[in-house]
């Protein structure tokens, strides 16, 4: 479809884009001197299309660990366009993200779930003459990480892993995990499910997805806190990353982006001939698939959780970035619609591909472009 091609050509942009040695420059500079480098290529000078717009000074940022690395990234090219700029986020969690927002401790939020009508309701008191919105900005799977010696490839469908995830699989030798993966060397070995110690968009949204595929074996509502039975803890998708690396027979759920250092991922089998692996490519056929629900200026969108498309991901998350439609402190507003505006852009949706992550659909990050243009 339209949109699957659009997001395939900028993936492909955007990992040219930071696979080459970028020449950044100050914000403003129209240095057009020699950048080539050892081999005698020439690189764009990517920080020459950052606009700093007056931006000065500290900006405080929290919520969302999904998307820290994208933050990362942007932040590293940002900083060497703006010079006058110290941007600090801390990957507190989407909860503790929106509730730091929400009592004016930060300029944005990020969040991977978007804003109840409650949490609307009480941003009017921190955005003055207006309320807080969803700017989706970064997409991507949530990989579902394993531990498990001697397997290579694993394939689960939802009700497995929602059984899993509840306490009612505990081995990885189970007649259901066999009858998925009949060519594997499945150990008679404890399964050692992890979750989210913190308030999590990723929760929110894994319990989405286990909700909506799996609605018999899964019987908890979607939350950011973790409801079911039993398994073990740790703090953020970094936390638990560590964990499926250093324990055998481990298995936990986080961004793409943290499983890295060898960690195997599961693919999913879902209504479609083949089971999905957990790429970017994959997720963004689901993401494409997305519409927005949010009203006003507001561009919430509701995912599609189930898709029976060849090659569409299933457990996909977009992280949202909050802030106040109107009514932004004067001191930081500058410094926020210029970084804001970074991020959105051809160079700022490029760089994801290359840190883990799926870019915004181009309808979409287009209308996301408009609305932070009109921020005040």
């Amino acid at each position: 479809m339209k949109l699957q091609r659009k997001n395939r050509r900028a993936l492909v942009l955007g990992a040219l884009a930071v696979s080459g040695a970028l020449a950044l420059t100050a914000c403003g500079s129209d240095d057009t001197g020699d950048n080539s480098g050892g081999d005698g290529a020439t690189t764009s000078a990517a920080a020459s299309d950052i606009k700093c717009d007056g931006a000065s000074g500290q900006l405080q940022a929290s919520g969302s660990s999904a998307q820290k690395n994208a933050i990362d990234a942007w932040i590293k090219q940002y900083a060497a366009a703006c010079k006058d700029v110290q941007i600090n986020y801390n990957p507190t969690g989407s909860g503790a993200g929106i509730t730091a927002f929400l009592q004016g401790q930060t300029a944005f939020a990020g969040s991977d779930s978007a804003l109840k009508p409650e949490e609307v309701e009480d941003s009017k008191e921190v955005c003055t003459g207006g309320q807080a919105i969803d700017l989706p900005m970064v997409g991507g799977p949530i990989a579902v990480g394993y531990n498990v010696p001697g397997v290579d490839n694993l394939v689960l469908d939802a009700a497995t892993l929602a059984q899993i995830f509840d306490s009612k699989i505990t081995n990885w030798n189970d007649e259901a995990i066999k009858k998925l993966n009949p060519d594997a060397e499945l150990p008679d070995l404890k399964i050692q499910a992890y979750h989210r110690s913190d308030e999590s968009g990723t929760t929110d949204n894994f319990t989405k997805y286990l909700q909506a595929a799996a609605p018999d074996d899964w019987k908890y509502e979607p939350a950011k806190t973790w409801e079911a039975k039993g398994g073990q803890s740790a703090q953020g998708s970094s936390g638990l990353a560590q964990q499926v690396k250093q324990v055998s027979g481990a298995i936990s759920y986080f961004e793409l982006s943290y499983a890295k250092d060898g960690i195997s991922t599961v693919s999913v089998k879902t209504e479609a001939a083949e089971p999905v692996a957990a790429t970017v490519e994959n997720a963004t056929a689901a993401i494409a698939a997305a519409e927005v629900v949010g009203t006003g200026k507001d561009l919430a969108l509701k995912l599609d959780y189930t898709p029976d498309a060849e090659g569409a991901y299933p457990m996909v998350l977009v992280t949202y970035e909050i802030v106040c439609d109107k009514g932004n402190k004067a001191d930081t507003l500058p410094t926020t619609k210029s970084f804001l505006n970074y991020i959105a852009s051809e160079d700022g949706q490029g760089l994801l591909a290359e840190a883990g992550y799926a870019p915004i659909p181009d309808e979409i990050i287009t209308k996301v472009r408009e609305t932070i243009s009109g921020l005040s």
